[in-house]
């Protein structure tokens, strides 16, 4: 599997107080680094076989490898970071935003979108039943939708990542937060040329607490990407960040791409 931008082919205000306690699961207590904690940039869940060829990753699932409950692989969320998960739920018409780029000369037919997700509690079976995305041809603040809506719930399977996202403290022995690969195989494919695009999402769940989107990690606390959060239905979008750093958000691009050469003279360059 691919990583960042690699191809197979040629191979806005500030989220008001009140409302954070409920748009991202905060982190409890203090916490101390985990001895020995290994990294090795596995970036895909290793309980999801994605159903089609993978175009895009915005970035690693676990920077810690074997170290959870039962040997599986952990989200360690790292000092100076207080936030497990940002709320993207139905229930409270929240949503998150990533982006992603289509290099210059080729054509994405997009079939498929897995994001990450968990909700708090739930077991190792998946209790996310709903995602509704919508594409975009800029930052929702300020672009135009282009794909998709949120009124239609595209999921079509969920399965656990085989991840546990934790904090250090809870590293080894939390297992309340089981991050699930959730897949919406679209109906009708998202024809894309070069260019930076946008999506945005939300889930739906059977359990209590969430759905939760944990952010990319990386080995240390760290800037992982650009994402947004909506915390009032999409019309405020404001960039996510956990103790200072900005962060992505887990999403797998999936389908099919083609360079666009017109000329031989083209064909023979490349």
């Amino acid at each position: 599997l691919m990583k960042g931008v690699e191809m197979k082919f040629l191979v806005l205000a500030t989220i008001l107080i009140a409302s954070l306690a409920f748009a991202n699961e905060a982190s409890e207590g203090l916490r101390a680094e985990v001895p020995n904690d290994t990294y090795s940039g596995a970036m895909v869940p290793t309980g999801w076989d994605g159903p089609l060829a993978e175009l895009f990753t915005t970035g690693d699932w676990c920077n810690s490898i074997g170290s959870g409950v039962g040997g599986m692989d952990e989200s360690i969320l790292y000092d100076p970071g207080t936030t497990y998960g940002y709320g993207c739920q139905l229930s409270a018409d929240n949503f998150i935003a990533d982006d992603f780029e289509v290099p210059a000369g080729e054509t994405w037919t997009i079939e498929g979108f897995t994001c990450g997700g968990y909700q708090t509690g739930s077991g190792t079976a998946p209790t996310i039943n709903g995602i509704y995305l919508a594409g975009y041809d800029d930052p929702p603040t300020t672009g135009t939708m282009i794909y998709g809506d949120y009124g239609t719930n595209i999921f079509t399977s969920a399965i656990w990542s085989d991840i546990y996202r934790v904090n250090t403290a809870g590293s080894g022995t939390n297992s309340d937060r089981p991050i699930m690969a959730v897949t919406a195989v679209l109906s009708t494919p998202w024809v894309v040329t070069e260019g930076t695009y946008w999506v945005g999402w939300q889930f739906d769940g059977t359990a209590s607490s969430g759905p939760w989107a944990p952010p990319v990690v990386a080995p240390t606390m760290t800037d992982t990407g650009n994402g947004l959060q909506s915390v009032d239905g999409g019309i405020l979008w404001e960039p996510v960040n956990n103790g200072g750093f900005p962060q992505g958000f887990l999403m797998i691009i999936e389908g099919t791409s083609a360079l666009e050469h017109t000329t031989w003279g083209e064909i023979k360059t490349v």
